[in-house]
């Protein structure tokens, strides 16, 4: 992270298992979009960390969806700062049935929230639910100071497509 003044080297940095556990446990995730002008569009939204994937679904309406038709790229963020993840990605539908229906079982779960209302609809691909895959994501722990902020790096692919099996 240049322009921080943080040590060389991977001394003291974060493990990947403390991203994943924050990925898996937050409750609450910000979502940031870019509008149609490029400029931001921020919400809050309930999710899965699943296989190394965010999942999370939305009205196809809603202003993220319509954002993320034009441009998938988009940022994740855990809900706790002073523990933050930040996840850069890429978000494309999930068309996999066998993924959806795996998705509500373990929102339903997640969240104790009922999803049969929408289930229909998810199911038959009338709604969303976005797989969001990471090309970097950081991770910062504020009581271990900037020293142990980290950042992985993942292959790069200008976009992807969720129609199979996650």
């Amino acid at each position: 992270m240049p322009g921080y003044g943080l040590p060389k080297g991977t001394r003291g940095l974060l493990a990947w298992s403390w991203v994943q556990r924050r990925l898996e446990k937050s409750h609450n995730y910000w979502v940031t979009t870019a509008k149609p002008d490029g400029s931001p569009h921020t919400m809050i939204v309930w999710g899965l960390w699943l296989d190394g994937v965010f999942l999370f679904s939305t009205g196809r309406q809603s202003r993220k969806a319509r954002n993320l038709a034009a441009n998938q790229h988009c940022v994740v963020c855990t809900e706790q700062a002073n523990q933050a993840v930040i996840v850069e990605g890429i978000a494309a539908e999930a068309a996999d049935v066998k993924l959806r229906r795996n998705f509500l079982q373990r929102y339903e779960r997640k969240y104790k929230f009922d999803m049969s209302g929408f289930e229909a609809d998810i199911l038959s691909l009338k709604e969303p639910i976005y797989a969001v895959r990471p090309a970097v994501v950081f991770g910062l722990d504020e009581k271990k100071s900037l020293n142990a902020a980290t950042r992985w790096r993942f292959a790069r692919v200008p976009s992807f497509s969720a129609k199979s099996s996650l």
